[in-house]
């Protein structure tokens, strides 16, 4: 979890957004999560279809 803090707080920071409460940066902690994990399911999708296709 100090990982996603971690980035929640660069993202933050980084764009200039006013600093959230502690409830709020949990919540952008998970959204953060849910981007990444959503990224690597497409990734994955993706190369396995290509090689697939790649092999017929």
């Amino acid at each position: 979890m100090q990982f996603l803090d971690f980035l929640a707080s660069a993202f933050i920071n980084t764009f200039g957004i006013t600093q959230p409460t502690e409830k709020t940066r949990r919540h952008a902690s998970y959204f953060i999560l849910s981007l990444l994990v959503l990224t690597g399911v497409v990734m994955i999708v993706a190369a396995v279809t290509y090689f697939r296709v790649l092999r017929s």
